[in-house]
């Protein structure tokens, strides 16, 4: 590989005899935008290749697209944390954006508008969101799935302002090194599927590409990692499979096993207890699993401002859905939450902007119900865990 040119945004390389210019970006960047919209129109490649997915792309260039929203099927499939978390990662863009007066992607959006207002091929070479985000997670310790929740709730809450000039600081390879490194402590394990797994996505993407001539727009933070892809490609004469981080990691036979534990747990304790005290011992401890699982559950619908019945349900399920590992109390929550407070045309109309504020959050009856589902599973989770010393403690 051989390096051409090299700015804080512009690194043009000569790769297996084809000439590839990465322009890097920051996404809510004023001068990006612009940057993007003449390099593709004076370079003239032969390709334009995109840091977007199928579904990145759809929801930058259709404005309703919440209006199709079937908030039903997400949380009967079990997707409504996921959602939850789209959201409010987009909310803490919007927010940037906001202040900036841009919208978060106008860069991409306008690499591939430019790429077929001046009829240039476009190729989207990053991998699906979803699967970026479930990988995070499953790859992720508990400390580091807790650290990212504590990361996504502070991001619907806070108020921090950015200036442009911290925006555009971000595209310097001093200020991207020393953000990937605080990442990369924080979350070591989630800063692997966000960012190096993408990485290798979008330069085994761009490398293939048949084009003499491609122009690939990105963030700036994935262009030294492409970089070094690229060379490792060219000594190597191939690109990598991508198959092994193109999906969601299969569970192991210990993440199998695991969540059949609490319910093997419990059962066994209720055992040792009749047959040490009979009857009355193992009552007490039915009901003290039924109190401290079911009011926390309770509670949490209760911080939610859930509606009564909604309450009381997840007083009722928490106790049965935590002996059961293949539905949450969650998804029963929501279900009645949204038969209770049935989202109305104006909530799917407004939640573009409603993700905007933390009140905005709770007004909005969509994300009320997620909210919901969010924190009566926690709620459920915090009174499996505290249960059992209780439980033990009856043995003695």
């Amino acid at each position: 590989m051989e390096i051409l040119e090299k700015t804080d945004t512009l690194t043009r390389v000569r790769v297996n005899g084809r000439e590839i210019l990465l322009v890097g970006t920051a996404h809510v960047s004023h001068e990006s935008v612009d940057q993007v919209r003449s390099v593709i129109a004076s370079e003239e490649p032969e390709r334009v290749c995109v840091e977007l997915d199928e579904r990145r792309f759809k929801s930058l260039r259709e404005k309703s697209r919440y209006e199709d929203l079937d908030i039903y099927k997400i949380i009967k499939t079990g997707q409504g944390l996921f959602f939850l978390a789209n959201l409010a990662m987009s909310a803490f863009q919007k927010k940037i954006g906001a202040g900036l007066d841009i919208k978060p992607g106008e860069d991409m959006r306008q690499a591939v508008e430019t790429a077929i207002e001046h009829n240039i091929p476009y190729t989207l070479a990053d991998r699906d969101i979803q699967v970026t985000l479930k990988r995070a997670w499953k790859l992720s310790s508990i400390g580091e799935k807790a650290k990212m929740v504590n990361s996504l709730i502070g991001s619907i809450v806070t108020k921090e302002e950015v200036s442009e000039e911290e925006i555009e600081n971000l595209k310097k390879t001093n200020a991207l090194d020393k953000m990937m490194n605080e990442m990369a402590e924080y979350l070591p394990s989630a800063k692997s599927a966000i960012i190096d797994e993408r990485d290798l996505y979008l330069a085994t993407k761009i490398y293939e590409c048949r084009e003499s001539r491609v122009l690939a727009v990105l963030g700036a933070g994935h262009v030294p990692g492409i970089l070094r892809h690229f060379e490792a490609f060219e000594k190597a004469g191939k690109a990598e499979n991508l198959a092994s981080i193109s999906d969601v990691p299969p569970k192991t036979r210990a993440s199998k096993i695991l969540p059949w534990l609490v319910p093997a747990l419990f059962a066994a304790i209720v055992i040792i207890g009749f047959c040490r005290a009979g009857w009355d011992k193992s009552s007490d401890m039915l009901l003290t699993w039924v109190l401290v699982n079911g009011s926390l559950s309770a509670l949490g619908s209760l911080l939610a401002l859930a509606h009564p019945v909604t309450i009381l349900v997840s007083f009722v399920a928490a106790p049965l859905t935590s002996l059961n590992p293949t539905i949450g109390v969650g998804i029963f929550a929501a279900l009645v939450e949204s038969v209770f407070r049935k989202p109305r045309v104006r909530d799917f109309e407004n939640l573009s902007d409603d993700i905007m504020s933390f009140k905005g959050f709770f007004r909005n009856r969509i994300t009320h119900i997620l909210i919901v589902l969010f924190l009566s599973s926690v709620g459920s989770a915090i009174g499996t865990i505290i249960v059992f010393p209780y439980l033990l403690a009856l043995l003695k």
